[in-house]
Formats: C-alpha cells, structure tokens, sequence
C-alpha cells in the first residue's frame, strides 16, 4: 500500500473540483453572452446577412452549454492532476484562452466589430490549441476534452469570417434606424 490516497478518494477529489468548475466555466460563458447580447435577438444582428451554414439559435445555446460543461470537467482533470509539473502552466493557459472566449461576444455583439472579433476567435483558437497540448501532457482525457472546444471554434471563426465578407459594413450598421447606414 504505497499509495497516498486510495482510488475513491481520488474520484471524490475529481468530483470535487468538477463541482466549482463546470458551473464557474458554464456561468462565466452565459454572463459573457448575456451582457453582450448575444444571439438572434440582437437587433444589430438580426439585420447581417447570415451564411448559408448558420444553425438556428437554439443550436449555440446548446453547443456552448456542451463546450462550456466539456471545458470545465478538462479544467477539473487538470487541477486534479497533483504534483504534475506542468499542472499550473495548464491552469494559467487555460484561464488565458478563457478570457479571450469571454471578450468575443461582447466585441462582437455589443462593440459590433465584426473584423477585430475574427481576429480574437483565431487568437482563441491559438490558445485553446496551446491549452489543449499542455492538457495533454498532463492527463489526455482532459485534451480529448477539449477537442470538441477546437473543433467548433473552427466552425465559428468560419461563420465570422462569412458574416464579415457578406456584410462589409457591418461595423457602420445601426439598429433600429430607418437609414441603416452611418454618413460615408
């Protein structure tokens, strides 16, 4: 028995930290979509030209639900994973792709920056890609995780950059007016 703690009370400890986690990640991802205003209610959004591939709205709420809940069981894994070198660069990257997530719908819903939000998704991507890597070494359940995360952030920053090429100016758009467009 040299084990320093028994297999349960690795589990309990997992569950634990899954506990704060997820809702912390899930809470962080619905505040930050919130406060945007973000979604098909928009009314600023609502007046872009959508690209052919653009799921209904019901299908965001649900895939962020999946992606947040599937990012902060990862997190969990990570903090799990005591006395693994590279367990707080893994937190530090984690929280630093997190926070990237979390400007997006403001800076794109809110400040209706159409060019600078593909910029950030991509900026994302490098860093949900970095985080996914340094999981990895830590506990590859915990980047098999984040897979799905990439995966859609490939998705989105296609959606973005169609939304940008089908309305160039996007930026200049102002809801609610009669006359859409601000002076040239």
């Amino acid at each position: 028995m040299g084990e320093i703690a028994s297999r349960s009370q690795i589990g309990f400890s997992l569950f634990r930290r899954a506990v704060v986690t997820i809702p912390l990640v899930l809470l962080l991802g619905i505040l930050s979509g919130r406060l945007a205003g973000s979604g098909y209610d928009n009314s600023w959004f609502a007046v872009l030209r959508k690209p052919a591939a653009m799921p209904p709205g019901a299908a965001f709420g649900l895939a962020w639900t999946l992606l947040y809940i599937l990012q902060g069981l990862a997190l969990a894994i990570v903090l799990n994973a005591r006395g693994n070198r590279l367990r707080g660069l893994a937190a530090l990257l984690f929280v630093v792709q997190l926070a990237l997530n979390l400007c997006w719908s403001p800076l794109f819903f809110a400040m209706h920056q159409v060019t600078a939000a593909f910029w950030l998704i991509v900026g994302i991507f490098v860093a949900a890609a970095a985080t996914t890597v340094v999981f990895g070494q830590v506990r590859t359940a915990a980047a098999w995780l984040m897979v799905p995360y990439l995966a859609w952030l490939c998705f989105a920053a296609a959606l973005n950059h169609d939304i940008r090429r089908l309305n160039p100016d996007a930026e200049r758009l102002v809801p609610g007016s009669l006359n859409t467009q601000i002076g040239d």
